[in-house]
């Protein structure tokens, strides 16, 4: 029998806002349940955000991400996706391979640390600078440039503009 490795992977669970609220334990332990059945090892489990739904289902308006990471076989995957339409608790689930993320950002993701933290490095202190290339901007209490106007007559040497298709019509309108 030949053995898998497991991979790591990230999977984002949408639950009923008010059942999570109401039993959060309750709504840890079905997703827990759903891993264990499939033999992953969970790393991480934790609230990712608690937001309104772009569009109803199954009849809830908002709903609640749970972010998780775990450790699986791939053929394992099938029986999570189908566990989850099975379960009464657990609204959508979306499973994705680490492989192409970058290492950073899972640790980040399974310490809980936002997304949006600065990097706590000698590049982040120093103010940032404008680039050489780019023209500065003008001041607010200076008129804006006026487009070149055309000329009204036309320049010696240069051929005339043809005739509207307007006037060629006018005089057939006046003529019916």
């Amino acid at each position: 029998m030949e053995t898998v490795a497991k991979r790591l992977y990230e999977g984002m669970f949408l639950v009923d806002s008010a059942q999570a609220a109401a039993d959060w334990e309750g709504t840890l332990s079905v997703i827990e349940t759903i891993l264990k059945r499939a033999d992953a090892e969970v790393v991480s489990m934790q609230k990712w955000q608690e937001r309104r739904l772009a569009y109803d289902i199954d009849h809830k308006a908002r709903g609640t991400y749970i972010l998780s990471y775990f450790k699986a076989d791939g053929p394992r995957i099938a029986g999570i996706e189908k566990d989850v339409l099975l379960s009464e608790k657990v609204m959508r689930v979306l499973v994705l391979g680490t492989e192409k993320r970058p290492a950073e950002m899972i640790e980040r993701d399974i310490k809980g640390e936002p997304a949006d933290k600065p990097a706590e490095s000698a590049a982040s202190a120093a103010p940032a600078e404008k680039p050489k290339d780019v023209p500065a901007e003008p001041a607010k209490d200076a008129e804006p440039e006026k487009p070149a106007e055309k000329p009204s007559e036309p320049v010696a040497g240069s051929t005339p503009a043809p005739e509207s298709e307007t006037a060629a019509t006018e005089p057939e309108k006046a003529a019916e």
